[in-house]
């Protein structure tokens, strides 16, 4: 299961029901677009240094998932697709899409405009 951010940071938050999916998960993995927007965050919270000893505790454990020319054929893919639709997400949420579907995973998120992505199946609490 691939977290996105409002995933990583409710799990390490200790919210039950976030934690409860991850905890079932067989495969945990953050994208390195999440680390950015969750690093990006902790920068401006009175928290920071706890935040940031927590999110280098989950990046040691989860398997990191970088952005290749693969992904790159995905998030073209999806692009399009969303595109001839008319319903654009986010660009940093379409990258976390190209690698759900590269990596055959599914997205823990509360964002529902994961839903407009043919193929990706999301996980919620």
């Amino acid at each position: 299961m691939i977290l996105d951010t409002n995933a990583l940071s409710a799990y390490l938050d200790n919210s039950p029901a976030a934690v409860e999916i991850v905890s079932r998960a067989n495969e945990v993995a953050i994208p390195v677009i999440v680390a950015g927007e969750f690093a990006f965050g902790i920068s401006q919270s009175r928290y920071r240094s706890v935040y940031e000893r927590s999110l280098q505790r989950m990046l040691e454990r989860c398997a990191i998932l970088d952005i290749g020319i693969e992904t790159a054929r995905h998030y073209a893919a999806i692009r399009l697709e969303l595109k001839a639709a008319g319903t654009p997400i986010p660009t940093n949420d379409l990258w976390i899409a190209a690698l759900s579907r590269q990596h055959a995973m599914a997205v823990a998120t509360r964002d529902t405009h994961f839903d407009r992505v043919a193929g990706l199946l999301r996980r919620t609490w």
